[in-house]
């Protein structure tokens, strides 16, 4: 029998504390629920879960720090919750390391949608798109100046030193280095890295390419005004 997946989930309202842990467990999550931040830090880790679910206003330690603590300790997947698509909100958490987010009240359905979608995406993070150059690849390595990608290894380094990325960041920097020169558009990174089948919001882009271009170097993905990002070759 295959091993549930665990959600850690932290929310300080208990109606949709116990009604979102009940639609998760319904659907075969194993879930820990917490109401406050300090608790979802400590459940986090003792158990380690695969995922976490961390809403934005919550007490003692609010989701955006408790998602930076996390970050400062593991790669799991973060998504947000927040009770309104308050630009602040939504860039705060992105910016402190979550992954996406999602904004109440939410359907519980779409929920498990976005829940399952980046699951998916982080136990497929690793692996070069089919179309890839492969005159481009020597040995599994991808060189862009003084960037270097270990398309094999999932291991980036930056001038000979190495650079920690998140999965999420790692797939975009490898859906850019599958097309260098080539403009992605937002919603194309979406449906390809955020493995959204609808519509998402392009600010979870944004966001995710400055944080890339902190670790690999500002100049390194150039915005094209009106179609997207590339990567300069």
């Amino acid at each position: 029998m295959a091993e549930q997946t665990h959600v850690l989930f932290v929310e300080d309202d208990d109606v949709i504390r116990e009604a979102t842990q009940l639609a998760l467990e319904r659907v075969g999550f194993a879930v820990t629920a917490m109401p406050d931040g300090l608790s979802g830090l400590e459940a986090f880790r003792a158990r380690r879960p695969d995922i976490a679910l961390l809403d934005v206003m919550v007490p003692g330690l609010d989701g955006v720090s408790l998602c930076r603590r996390i970050r400062d300790e593991s790669t799991v997947p973060v998504i947000m919750l927040s009770a309104r698509a308050d630009s602040i909100d939504v860039v705060l958490g992105l910016e402190a390391g979550a992954d996406d987010y999602v904004t109440k009240p939410f359907d519980g359905a779409v929920l498990v949608a976005r829940i399952r979608a980046v699951l998916r995406r982080f136990g497929h993070a690793g692996g070069v798109r089919a179309d890839v150059d492969a005159a481009a690849v020597d040995g599994g390595v991808l060189n862009f100046g003084d960037l270097e990608i270990d398309t094999e290894g999932m291991e980036v380094r930056r001038a000979g030193q190495p650079v920690a990325l998140t999965p999420t960041e790692m797939r975009l920097l490898l859906e850019f280095s599958s097309a260098p020169g080539t403009v992605l558009s937002r919603d194309k990174l979406l449906e390809r890295v955020w493995d959204y089948g609808w519509g998402g919001d392009t600010r979870v882009v944004d966001v995710h390419v400055q944080r890339l271009r902190t670790k690999i170097g500002q100049d390194r993905i150039e915005t094209v005004r009106g179609f997207g990002y590339k990567l300069k070759a």
